[in-house]
C-alpha cells in the first residue's frame, strides 16, 4: 500500500507545484536580482495555515540554488526559534558559524556581529511563522546585512506589521507581497493525486474518496495529507488493497487531530500554558485569562503580547476568538 512515506508527510517537498505557478513566478522574479549580482527587496508570504507559503518558499529557493553556483540558504521556524538570540543562531548554523559558540556564555553582541560581518556569498534565510519572533529588531538586523536577503512568512499582513518597530516598519513596507488563498476542492484533489501517485501503489485510492478527503480538509492541504496519510496507514495495516470510502471517514477526524496535536507540539511554555488554561477552563474573557495566566507562568509576557499568541493560536484552530473588545472571549477549539 504504501511505496514511499516520506510523500505522505506534510513536509514533503515535491520537485513540482501544482496551482501555485503564480506564486512561484513572483518569488522566483524577486529572487533572481541575486542571479544579476542585485538585492532583491524582501518577500513577504502570507495566507492561511495549509495553503502552501512555506512549501513553495523552500521550492523556489531550491530552484535559484541550481541556477547559482554560490548561494546559501537557511530555513528558520520562529515558533520554535522565537528570541533574537536563537534566531541569530540558526543563522549562523546555516553557514557552519557556531562550532565555537555555546548557548549558555556566548553573549548576544558576540552573534550579531558575526552575522553583520558575513560577506559571503548571498544568504537567503527563510523565516517562517515571523510573526512569532519576541523582538523583531532582528529584522532590522538582517535588513541591513547586505548578504543576507529575508523571505518572510505569517498568516497575516497585519499581525506582523502591528508588532514592528517604526525603524523596521518602514524598511520593510517595500516588501514583494505575495499572498496566499485557500485551495479550491479541485486543487486539492489534484495535490492528492499526486501524492498517491508517489507514495502509494497503483490503484490505492479513487477519485471521489480523494474528493471526499479534500472536501473534510476545507482547502488546507496539510490536513488533506493528514487524512490520506491515516488513511493509508489504516488500509496498510488491515492489509487492503485500497482505500475505502469508510476509511475515510474514519481517518478524517484523525487526520485533523494529528495536524492540530503537531501544532499543539510547536506552542512554547507561555503559548502552551494559555492553552492548558483554557483547555482546562472553557471559555474565558481576556482578563480573566490574562489573571489565571499569571498565576501559572513565571515573567509573564505583557498583554498585547499575549493577544498575539492567542491570534496565532486562533490562526492554527486551537482556540476559538469570538466577539470584539469588551465583548471578547477565548475558548479551546
Amino acid at each position: 500500500m504504501i511505496r514511499d512515506a516520506r510523500v505522505l508527510q506534510d513536509d514533503f517537498l515535491p520537485q513540482e507545484v501544482q496551482h501555485r505557478e503564480a506564486e512561484v513566478t513572483q518569488l522566483s522574479t524577486t529572487l533572481a536580482a541575486l542571479t544579476r549580482d542585485e538585492i532583491p527587496e524582501t518577500a513577504f508570504l502570507s495566507g492561511p495555515s495549509g495553503v502552501g507559503k512555506t512549501c513553495i518558499a523552500k521550492f523556489t529557493v531550491d530552484r535559484l540554488r541550481e541556477e547559482l553556483i554560490d548561494v546559501n540558504h537557511q530555513y528558520i521556524n520562529c515558533w520554535e526559534d522565537y528570541n533574537r538570540y536563537r534566531t541569530l543562531y540558526r543563522i549562523l548554523e546555516g553557514i557552519g558559524q557556531t562550532l565555537d559558540v555555546h548557548r549558555q556564555s556566548t553573549p548576544l553582541d558576540e552573534l550579531l556581529e558575526r552575522v553583520r560581518s558575513y560577506d559571503g556569498p548571498p544568504y537567503v534565510v527563510i523565516l517562517d511563522e515571523v510573526d512569532q519572533l519576541e523582538d523583531t529588531s532582528v529584522l532590522y538586523d538582517l535588513y541591513n546585512t547586505p548578504r543576507i536577503h529575508m523571505v518572510l512568512i505569517a498568516n497575516e499582513e497585519d499581525d506582523l506589521f502591528a508588532e514592528l518597530e517604526e525603524r523596521v516598519r518602514s524598511r520593510l513596507l517595500s516588501s514583494v507581497r505575495i499572498r496566499f488563498e485557500r485551495y479550491h476542492l479541485e486543487e486539492l484533489v489534484t495535490i492528492l493525486e499526486d501524492r498517491a501517485q508517489w507514495g502509494l501503489s497503483e490503484g490505492a485510492i479513487g477519485k471521489q474518496q480523494l474528493a471526499l478527503i479534500a472536501d473534510a480538509a476545507a482547502g488546507d492541504a496539510r490536513v488533506a495529507i493528514g487524512i490520506l496519510r491515516n488513511a493509508a496507514r489504516r488500509a496498510q495495516q488491515e492489509n487492503a488493497d485500497t482505500i475505502t470510502f469508510e476509511m475515510v471517514h474514519e481517518s478524517v477526524p484523525r487526520g485533523k487531530a494529528e495536524v492540530k496535536r503537531k501544532a499543539v507540539d510547536k506552542l512554547h511554555p507561555h503559548q502552551h500554558a494559555l492553552y492548558e488554561i483554557l483547555r482546562d477552563e472553557g471559555e474565558l474573557s481576556p482578563g480573566d485569562l490574562y489573571e489565571r495566566y499569571t498565576e501559572k507562568v513565571e515573567n509573564p509576557k505583557t498583554k498585547r503580547t499575549v493577544r498575539n499568541y492567542l491570534t496565532k493560536m486562533d490562526h492554527y484552530g486551537l482556540v476559538i476568538a469570538e466577539g470584539t473588545n469588551r465583548g471578547r472571549t477565548y475558548r479551546p477549539q
